[in-house]
C-alpha cells in the first residue's frame, strides 16, 4: 500500500499547487490514499469548509490538523458531520472532532490515522502525546496494524523521541508544523517510517509560506513600532510530502521517499 502524506498546505497558493501537482504525483508513485495536513489551508490560519471542499476536489482523501484547528469556526461543521478530518487527539479540554479515524482505502485495506500535538514550545498543558498514542494504538490494533501518525510539534527532540518510542508499534510517525522539510527520512530499526518534518506545501521563496518581505520587516523593526500584518505569499509553489510503502499484513513500513515538487 502506497500512502502519500502532504505537509502543511499554506493558503490559496498551497491549494493551487495541490491542484496542479497532485495528479501527476499520484500517478507516478501509484498512490492508494492521500492524506494532508490542512491546518493552514485557508488564509494561512485554519481551514474553512470552502478550502476543505476545494482540496477534496483536488484529490486529497483525508485531513489532519494542528494548533490552528479551530481558527476558522466553520471547521466544526466538518467535525460534526463526521467528515474525513481529525484534530490532535491530546488537546486539553473537550474539543469538537476526533483524534483518530480508521478508514477503508479504495483497495480494501484498513488504515488508522492518528493526529497528535506536541507540548514543548507549544501548550504544555496538553495531554502527553506519548500516553495518548499508547491508548489510541491499542484501540486501532483491534482492527488494523496499518497506523500513520501526524505529530504536529515544534521541538525536533520531541518528534524524534516519539518516533523511537513508537518504533515497531506503528507504520509511520510523520512530523508537521515547522514548515521546513527535513532530510532525515528513514525506516527505524523496528519497521516504522519516520521524518522530523514533512515540510510545507506553499510558496517556495517565502518565510514558512508567508510573504518574505513582511516577515523580514517584523524581525527588524524596533521594539514598540507597529508591525505589518502577515500575508500568505504568492509565487512558485512547492509541494512537500512523503510516500510511504506499507506491508498491509504486518503494518511495517518498507520504504519512505521524501518529495519536494516545484510548480512549473
Amino acid at each position: 500500500m502506497n500512502i502519500l502524506f502532504i505537509g502543511d498546505i499554506m493558503g490559496r497558493s498551497g491549494r493551487d499547487g495541490v491542484f496542479e501537482l497532485l495528479p501527476e504525483i499520484k500517478e507516478e508513485y501509484n498512490i492508494d490514499y492521500t492524506i494532508a495536513n490542512g491546518e493552514n489551508a485557508s488564509g494561512g490560519l485554519g481551514m474553512n469548509t470552502n478550502g476543505y471542499e476545494e482540496l477534496c476536489r483536488a484529490g486529497i482523501d483525508f485531513f489532519t490538523m494542528g494548533n490552528h484547528t479551530y481558527s476558522k469556526k466553520d471547521v466544526i461543521k466538518l467535525f460534526n458531520a463526521g467528515e474525513n478530518i481529525i484534530r490532535p487527539a491530546n488537546l486539553i479540554g473537550e474539543n469538537p472532532g476526533e483524534g483518530m479515524a480508521i478508514i477503508n482505502t479504495p483497495k480494501g485495506a484498513k488504515l488508522a490515522i492518528i493526529n497528535l500535538i506536541g507540548r514543548i514550545y507549544m501548550n504544555e498543558d496538553n495531554r502527553s502525546p506519548f500516553f495518548e498514542a499508547d491508548k489510541l494504538i491499542e484501540k486501532a490494533k483491534e482492527k488494523t496494524n496499518n497506523i500513520i501518525i501526524d505529530f504536529h510539534a515544534e521541538a525536533t527532540s520531541e518528534k524524534e523521541a516519539l518516533g523511537y518510542y513508537l518504533d515497531g508499534k506503528v507504520s509511520a510517525v510523520l512530523g508537521t508544523h515547522t514548515h521546513i522539510q527535513t532530510a532525515d527520512e528513514r525506516i527505524l530499526p523496528n519497521g516504522t517510517a519516520y521524518i522530523t518534518d514533512v515540510g510545507r506545501t506553499g510558496v517556495r521563496h517565502s518565510v514558512l509560506g508567508l510573504d518574505k518581505d513582511v516577515s523580514i520587516a517584523r524581525f527588524i523593526l524596533p521594539p514598540g513600532e507597529k508591525k505589518p500584518p502577515f500575508n500568505v505569499a504568492r509565487g512558485q509553489v512547492q509541494l512537500c510530502g512523503v510516500v510511504i510503502k506499507i506491508n498491509e499484513e504486518t503494518g511495517k513500513a518498507e520504504d519512505i521517499k521524501r518529495l519536494c515538487v516545484l510548480q512549473k
